[in-house]
C-alpha cells in the first residue's frame, strides 16, 4: 500500500472525527480531553530537569560557600549567615556590610542594605506584615527598605532577607562571617552512586508508564459507535484494511486535537505551578519549560501511538457490510504471549541480583528494559484476568446481575479503565519498598537524645560573667525550662608547635552532667573523661604535668591567636567515663572541669555552646528561644536536635517523587472520570430503556458501582503481585533483604481504591441525567 493511499484513509478518518456530525466531534473531543491530559503530564515531566537546573543555577550564583574569598580587604563583602527558622519553615538570612562602593552584590539586590535595613523576598514581606509573624518580626527588627527579585531567590514562596550591619559586628573568623570578592562560585557535586541513579530511573518509569496507559486508553474512547459507522463505509466499497486506515485516521485526528488541548493544559497549569510547595519545593512558573527536543519527541509519539494503538485494537474485529463481530468475545484471550512479558522482564533484571552498590553501575537499560515489561506484563494480564473471573460469576441481585452480564461482554473495556491503576500501584509498591530499603543508607541517627534537651546554641563567646547573663535570660524565656552551658578550648603538651592536643570543656557541675559521668561535683573539681574522641587524654592529664591551652576555631581570628596559657594539672583530678552529650557527640572526652579550677580562664581562648531543654506544652517555644538568641547576637548558630539525618539528595530525590505521584494520581482521577463517563454516554439508550421498563435507579447505580469495583479489585489484587515481586527483584539487585511494609503496601492499594471509589461518585449525577425515558428519542 502506497503511502499516499495511507496519507488519503488517514486524511479521510480525521475528517470524520472533526466533521462527522454530533457523534462524531463528541468522540474526538473526549478523545483530545484524554490525549491532552497525558501529554500535560508529560510536558510537565520533561519540564522538570530544566526547571531544577534553573533552580540550582540560582542557588549557585548566589552561594556564599563557594563564593571567592579574600583575606584583604578591597572591593568586598563581609558576609554572616543568620539562618533560622519559624514554625517549621526555613528563613534564609545574610548580614552584610560592603567595603566599598564597588563592593559585590549578591544576585536579586540591587545594592546593599545599609545598616539596619534589610531586603527582603515578597513572601517574607507578607509574613512580616501580618500577626502570624509577629514572633519573626521580632527576631530580624530591620527596616524593609526593597524586595529581592526572583533572579535571588530559589522559588516564589522562599523566606529570604540581606540585613545591612557594621564592621564591628561582623568579626572575620567569628562562626560564618566571611570576606567575598564574588558571589558565584562552582559547586562540586558528587556522583551519584548506583542506588541512587537505579531509583532515580526507576522513579520516571513508574511514573510515566500509567501516563502510556491512559493515552493508550483515551484513543479508543467510542469504539462500538465508531466500528458501526466503519460498517457503512463497507457498505460502500472500501474493504477492511481501508477501514482500518480510517478508524486510525479518527485518532490521529484526536490524538492531534489532544496534543493542542495538553498544550494548553500545560500553559494553564504552568501558571499555577508557583502557588504550589510540594515536600518543600517550590518554582516558578517561567522555569517550568519543556525541553524543545523532548516536546518535540512527545509531539511525535502521541499522534503515532494513537495510531498503532487503534490499528493493533482493531486486529480483533471484523467489520462487514451489514455489522460488526468482535472475535474477541468469540475466542477466549490466550494466556502464554501475556505471560512471556513479565517473564522476559525477570530474565532481563535477574542477572543484576545482588550486584549492590559496590559492585559498579547497574545497566540503565537493561533496568528500563525490565522494569517497563514487567509493568506492562499487568496490562496484558488483567484483560486475561477479568474475563476469566468475571465468566464464573453469576446469581446475586439485579445490580450484581447486570453488573456481570456487562462485564461478561465487554471485558476488554473494563480492564483498560483500570490499567492505569493497576500499572501505578504496582510501581508505587515496588517504589515503596525499595524506598524502605534503603532509607537507612541514606538516612542516619544523629544520636541526639531528646529526652535531655531539644535545642542547641553554638558559638557564643564572651566572660564568664556574659554567659551566665546568656543563660538567665535564656531561661527566663517562656517555653524554656533548662540551659546547660559548656565552653570549649584545647589543650596541648607544648606552647610552639604541639603535637598532642586535646580538648577541655568548661561547666558548671550540672552542666558538666550532660557529657560525663562524674558523681559528686564542686566548684573547683578536675576531670579527665575517658572513652570520649580523645583517648590519650589520660595520659596528658597527670597530676602535675603542665598544659598550655589555646582559642576555640569558633573564636574570632583576633582572639583566636592570642598566646597559649599554661596551666598546671592538679593533683586532685579525677578519671571518670564520658556521657554522650544531649546532641548525640562525645565531646566531654578530654579535660573537664568547673570554673573555679581555673579562674583565670579568659574569654579569648573559650567558646560555648548552650543545650536547651524546651517545655513541649509550650507550642512555639523554639521559637520564643529563637528570639531570645537573636537579641544577645544574630551570629549564634540556634539549631533543633534531630533523632536523625537525611542525605540531602536522597530528600531530593523523594520530594520529586511526590511531585511526580501528585502529578500522576491528578491524572488518573480526571482521566477515569472522563471514561467512565464516555462509558455512559455509549449506553445511555440502554440505560434509558432499563428505567423504562421499570428498573429502579438505585439498581442501576449499584450496578454501575459493580462494574467498577470488580474489575479494580481484581486489578489492585494483579498491581499487589507485580508490585511486591518488582519490589523484592529491585531490593535484591542493590543488596538488601526484600522485607515487605504491609501498611504500605495497603495504603497504596487504599489510594488506588479510593480515587475509583470518587470517580465513580462524580459519575452518578451523569448516570441519573443518562436514565430519563428521553434517552430512547431518536431522529
Amino acid at each position: 500500500m502506497s503511502a499516499a493511499a495511507w496519507g488519503r484513509d488517514l486524511a479521510i478518518g480525521a475528517k470524520f472525527g472533526v466533521a462527522g456530525g454530533r457523534e462524531g466531534w463528541l468522540r474526538t473531543l473526549l478523545t483530545a480531553v484524554g490525549v491532552g491530559l497525558g501529554v500535560a503530564v508529560l510536558l510537565f515531566t520533561t519540564a522538570v530537569p530544566g526547571a531544577l537546573s534553573a533552580r540550582d543555577a540560582r542557588s549557585q550564583a548566589r552561594d556564599d560557600f563557594t563564593a571567592q574569598m579574600t583575606d584583604k580587604r578591597g572591593d568586598t563583602t563581609l558576609q554572616a549567615v543568620t539562618e533560622t527558622q519559624y514554625g517549621k519553615k526555613d528563613v534564609r538570612g545574610r548580614l552584610v556590610h560592603g567595603e566599598s562602593a564597588d563592593a559585590p552584590v549578591p544576585p536579586g539586590l540591587t545594592a546593599l542594605p545599609a545598616t539596619g535595613e534589610m531586603v527582603v523576598s515578597p513572601d517574607l514581606k507578607t509574613l512580616l506584615d501580618t500577626s502570624a509573624g509577629k514572633l519573626l518580626r521580632e527576631r530580624i527588627p530591620y527596616k524593609d527598605v526593597g524586595t529581592i527579585s526572583d533572579s535571588g531567590l530559589l522559588g516564589p514562596h522562599e523566606l529570604a532577607y540581606y540585613a545591612g550591619a557594621d564592621a564591628d559586628s561582623l568579626p572575620l573568623g567569628g562562626g560564618e562571617v566571611r570576606r567575598i570578592s564574588s558571589y558565584g562560585g562552582i559547586q562540586q557535586r558528587e556522583p551519584m552512586d548506583p542506588v541512587m541513579a537505579l531509583l532515580v530511573v526507576i522513579i520516571f518509569i513508574v511514573l510515566l508508564m500509567p501516563v502510556a496507559v491512559f493515552i493508550a486508553a483515551a484513543v479508543r474512547f467510542g469504539g462500538d459507535r465508531r466500528d458501526r459507522r466503519l460498517a457503512a463505509l463497507r457498505l460502500v466499497g472500501a474493504d477492511a484494511r481501508t477501514t482500518r486506515r480510517i478508524a486510525a485516521g479518527e485518532a490521529l485526528a484526536g490524538s492531534l486535537v489532544g496534543l493542542v488541548l495538553g498544550t494548553g493544559f500545560f500553559f494553564l497549569g504552568r501558571q499555577f505551578i508557583g502557588d504550589m510547595t510540594v515536600a518543600g519545593i517550590n518554582l516558578f512558573p517561567a522555569d517550568v519549560d519543556p525541553s524543545p527536543g523532548l516536546a518535540v519527541l512527545v509531539a511525535l509519539a502521541v499522534p503515532a501511538a494513537a495510531v498503532g494503538v487503534t490499528l493493533l485494537s482493531m486486529r480483533g474485529v471484523v467489520i462487514e457490510p451489514l455489522g460488526v463481530v468482535r472475535t474477541a468475545t468469540a475466542r477466549r484471550r490466550r494466556l502464554w504471549w501475556r505471560l512471556l512479558l513479565p517473564a522476559a522482564g525477570l530474565a532481563l533484571l535477574a542477572p543484576m541480583i545482588g550486584q549492590g552498590r559496590n559492585s559498579g553501575r547497574f545497566n540503565q537499560a537493561q533496568v528500563i528494559g525490565g522494569t517497563t515489561l514487567l509493568l506492562i506484563g499487568v496490562v496484558a494480564l488483567l484483560p486475561w484476568v477479568v474475563e476469566a473471573v468475571v465468566n464464573r460469576l453469576g446469581g446475586g441481585t439485579t445490580a450484581w446481575q447486570l453488573a456481570v452480564r456487562r462485564l461478561q461482554l465487554t471485558s476488554g473495556t473494563a480492564a483498560r479503565t483500570v490499567n492505569g491503576i493497576a500499572v501505578a500501584v504496582a510501581g508505587a509498591i515496588a517504589l515503596q519498598m525499595l524506598f524502605a530499603g534503603i532509607d537507612g543508607d541514606y538516612t542516619k541517627p544523629t544520636g541526639a537524645d531528646l529526652s535531655r534537651s531539644q535545642m542547641s546554641v553554638y558559638g557564643i563567646n564572651g566572660s564568664a560573667a556574659e554567659s551566665k547573663d546568656i543563660a538567665a535570660k535564656l531561661r527566663s524565656t517562656h517555653g524554656v525550662r533548662s540551659v546547660a552551658t559548656l565552653g570549649n578550648a584545647s589543650v596541648a603538651t607544648k606552647a610552639k608547635s604541639p603535637e598532642t592536643y586535646s580538648n577541655l570543656t568548661v561547666g558548671d557541675c550540672a552542666s558538666l552532667r550532660e557529657i560525663a559521668r562524674i558523681g559528686s561535683c564542686k566548684d573547683g573539681d578536675v576531670f579527665a573523661v575517658t572513652g570520649g574522641w580523645d583517648q590519650g587524654a589520660v595520659e596528658m592529664a597527670k597530676p602535675g604535668h603542665k598544659v598550655y591551652i589555646s582559642g576555640s576555631d569558633l573564636l574570632p581570628t583576633d582572639k583566636s591567636r592570642a598566646s597559649p596559657m599554661g596551666w598546671t594539672v592538679p593533683a586532685d583530678i579525677r578519671t571518670v567515663p564520658v556521657r554522650k552529650s544531649p546532641d548525640g557527640g562525645t565531646d566531654g572526652g578530654g579535660l573537664v572541669l568547673t570554673p573555679g579550677a581555673l579562674p583565670a580562664l579568659d574569654a579569648g581562648r573559650i567558646s560555648r555552646k548552650m543545650f536547651l531543654s524546651l517545655d513541649p506544652g509550650v507550642g512555639d517555644a523554639d521559637d520564643q528561644a529563637r528570639n531570645t538568641v537573636a537579641r544577645i547576637s544574630p551570629l549564634y548558630d540556634v539549631r533543633l536536635l534531630t533523632d536523625t539525618e537525611e542525605s540531602n539528595r536522597f530528600a531530593s530525590v523523594r520530594r520529586g517523587l511526590y511531585i511526580g505521584t501528585a502529578g500522576v494520581l491528578l491524572l488518573i482521577g480526571v482521566s477515569l472520570l472522563v471514561s467512565t463517563l464516555e462509558q455512559l454516554r455509549d449506553r445511555k439508550r440502554l440505560l434509558a430503556a432499563l428505567v423504562a421498563f421499570g428498573t429502579r435507579r438505585s439498581t442501576m447505580s449499584w450496578s454501575v458501582l459493580w462494574q467498577t469495583a470488580i474489575p479494580v479489585a481484581l486489578g489492585l489484587a494483579l498491581s499487589t503481585g507485580v508490585g511486591l515481586g518488582l519490589g523484592a527483584i529491585l531490593l535484591g539487585m542493590v543488596g538488601h533483604t526484600v522485607a515487605v511494609d504491609w501498611t504500605a503496601v495497603a495504603a497504596m492499594t487504599g489510594i488506588g481504591a479510593g480515587v475509583v471509589l470518587l470517580v465513580t461518585l462524580l459519575s452518578l449525577p451523569p448516570l441519573w441525567r443518562l436514565m430519563r425515558p428521553d434517552g430512547l428519542r431518536t431522529e
